[in-house]
């Protein structure tokens, strides 16, 4: 043989041309598998969106979940989305922002929406839910800082709502997610759980800032008092959040 096998063939343009297909693929690969969830997308209306994306859906896919709890396919098995929300758009065009027309809070629209989650408890490496009121533990103890349990609890409008009782646990975090809490008579009856995060413990109070006392009625109410659902984290999180806003008109109002 006189010449080379390739000839004047130019191998790096090949091995260039190729990286770039490969990486094409890739990426339009990643996007398909990435709208498994939420697509097609629709506009504000709920009507499927008329640019809803360059490529199609991806073929169904199941995958089995851990302990027991079944099976899940998608996209055509993802949860729907909430339908006929109390909301109406202020202006005519997709983009405008959207106004409660009722109860915002009952409603869990706006800052206090919910996603329609799982109606189970998250559950550790285990099996076992995650969360859990400190009382159902005997391994936990309260080791530092104020306890809270038996502190007073006080709306942002300063009054007094209920009294603390317990504090609901994440066991693998090792932290607290929730304090629970009796309402007094005067504004319900039974027990509501609050997230951490949004009261402030003091010496003598716990100070929940975002609701008011006559909104205490209205916190989601838990199934168990062994465990809370995702769903049920969902709602109570959103309603805490949402008054945060709503709870007095003024807050909707500009801040200086």
């Amino acid at each position: 043989m006189t010449g080379t096998f390739f000839g004047e063939f130019d191998l790096a343009s090949l091995s260039l041309w190729l990286f770039f297909v490969f990486f094409a693929a890739l990426i339009i690969y990643i996007q398909r598998e990435n709208m498994r969830e939420g697509y097609p997308l629709e506009d504000d209306e709920g009507e499927k969106s008329s640019n809803s994306s360059m490529w199609p859906l991806p073929a169904d896919k199941t995958f089995k979940l851990p302990h027991g709890r079944g099976e899940v396919t998608v996209p055509s098995g993802q949860v729907p989305e909430r339908e006929n929300l109390p909301l109406k758009r202020v202006g005519p065009g997709n983009g405008y922002p959207l106004e409660p027309t009722g109860d915002p809070m009952a409603d869990g629209v706006g800052p206090a929406s919910w996603a329609p989650r799982k109606d189970a408890p998250e559950l550790d490496g285990h099996g076992h839910p995650k969360i859990i009121p400190m009382s159902a533990n005997e391994a936990f103890k309260f080791a530092s800082g104020r306890d809270p349990r038996g502190l007073p609890v006080m709306s942002g409008d300063g009054e007094v709502v209920g009294k603390v009782v317990d504090m609901w646990i994440d066991e693998p975090e090792q932290l607290v997610r929730y304090l629970e809490f009796t309402l007094d008579a005067k504004w319900g009856v039974g027990n509501r759980l609050v997230p951490l995060t949004l009261a402030r413990i003091n010496r003598d109070r716990v100070k929940v800032r975002c609701l008011y006392g006559k909104h205490f009625g209205g916190v989601p109410i838990i199934a168990s008092t062994r465990q809370v659902t995702l769903l049920e984290e969902d709602k109570i999180c959103g309603y805490y959040g949402g008054g945060t806003l709503y709870a007095d008109a003024s807050r909707q109002e500009a801040q200086f």
